[in-house]
């Protein structure tokens, strides 16, 4: 089992990816980082998603292109990723859906971040690289791949192996973020 400062090495490393080797993934590496997403944990067991792993090129070309903003130059890099798992929302159980209704709140939207986030610390324990792809068009992704009009395509992440150079990370000190019975 993997200790209290192991994880959090790992949840320190761990950085959005922009750059890919030419190197195939092996699939039980995805087959372990999509059962990171699947044990997530969501409201009332939920589960409101579906993990489409697309490796096949002419496809994954297809849907990085779908990624794609010419006029904003965004998300070109995504060609050069050997994987990407396309994150559809799915309807979630009915003591979930009434919890949404009730409370006024999706919680499939918090259920689909939970999901993400294992799959990409999973995806670094793995020794790989991911980016959460958010800038995306979500119709043509959804004719790529025979996604139902019904269903919503949320996120595209990009996965494969790196160079592994650390960045520093910028953020929040923790007096800004965390405090202790109070705001």
């Amino acid at each position: 089992m993997i200790d209290g400062p192991e994880l959090l090495g790992l949840l320190s490393s761990r950085q959005s990816e922009r750059r890919y080797l030419e190197k195939p993934v092996e699939r039980e590496k995805i087959d372990r980082i999509t059962e990171a997403g699947r044990l997530s944990p969501s409201a009332s067991n939920g589960q409101p998603w579906k993990f489409i792993v697309v490796d096949e090129p002419d496809l994954r070309l297809k849907v990085a292109a779908a990624t794609e903003s010419i006029m904003l130059n965004m998300n070109k890099f995504v060609r050069q990723a050997p994987v990407l798992i396309v994150i559809v929302r799915e309807k979630s159980n009915l003591s979930s859906r009434a919890g949404d209704l009730i409370k006024r709140r999706d919680y499939s939207l918090i259920d689909i971040g939970f999901a993400t986030a294992s799959i990409v610390y999973q995806a670094a324990a793995e020794g790989l690289g991911t980016c959460i792809i958010g800038w995306l068009d979500e119709k043509k992704i959804k004719e790529i791949l025979g996604i139902p009009k019904s269903k919503k395509v949320e996120l595209v992440l990009t996965v494969g192996y790196v160079e592994n150079t650390l960045r520093n990370k910028s953020r929040k000190p923790p007096g800004e973020v965390i405090s202790f019975n109070k705001y």
